[in-house]
């Protein structure tokens, strides 16, 4: 599927990236990762959950596959540092899994979509909670603009202009039954990224991300179309 077709699940969704292109820019981000480090030793990878933990795991695979090394991967929930926590009505039921220490550590946080970096600032003050890294590098699929925090990601997929009406969307195999990213029109009074994962989906991607922390091959059955969290 070309990028910038129609998805023809979803009127008015349009596919930015499909799964060659995701597939890329994973492979180049990795690349990237291992020259600026100059190779894997002291690298730990933090997704932000709900997607940035499995792009971890994907991006963990491929510096194993490259280098022999098998870096820690951790999935990390920052719902309780959010600035908004207390605008939203409920606490989605995830649960941050750091099983190593992060003192000493080149900390990798891998997220989803860059929009305008409330996400990575709540990242951040949670990271510090479970230890004191050597440094953290940030690595995004996308770069969406809009900035309202000086943030900026030191290894990105793609950056893709947008405006303010229109979503732009991760979707991975593991929680949505397809790989790509799609960008959709916002709905009137429709938040960014305001559709969480259902509870199921959420067990599911926890069961995977920590099977792949196992060394284990898992699959996860897909759950149907959900919103990646953007608040960024």
């Amino acid at each position: 599927m070309d990028a910038g077709s129609t998805t023809g699940r979803e009127t008015g969704a349009r596919v930015l990236m499909d799964e060659a292109a995701l597939n890329r820019a994973l492979a180049r981000i990795t690349h990237e990762i291992l020259e600026a480090n100059k190779g894997a030793e002291g690298i730990a990878l933090i997704g932000v959950i709900t997607r940035g933990d499995l792009l971890a795991a994907k991006l963990a695979r491929l510096i194993e596959e490259i280098e022999g090394v098998k870096v820690p991967v951790g999935s990390l929930d920052i719902s309780l540092y959010r600035d908004d926590v207390t605008l939203r009505t409920s606490t989605p039921p995830y649960k941050t899994n750091i099983p190593f220490s992060l003192d000493g550590k080149v900390v990798i946080l891998v997220d989803d979509i860059l929009f305008t970096g409330r996400t990575v600032r709540a990242a951040l003050y949670a990271l510090m909670d479970f230890g004191r890294p050597a440094s953290i590098q940030l690595a995004v699929i996308v770069d969406r603009g809009h900035r309202e925090l000086p943030v900026r990601a030191d290894y990105v997929g793609k950056n893709i202009p947008s405006s303010s009406d229109e979503q732009i969307r991760l979707f991975l195999k593991e929680t949505d039954a397809r790989n790509s990213v799609e960008l959709w029109r916002r709905r009137p009074g429709e938040r960014i990224g305001a559709a969480p994962l259902d509870a199921v989906t959420v067990r599911v991607v926890a069961s995977s991300v920590a099977d792949e922390e196992d060394g284990e091959d898992s699959a996860a059955p897909a759950c149907g179309t959900t919103d990646t969290e953007q608040g960024r």
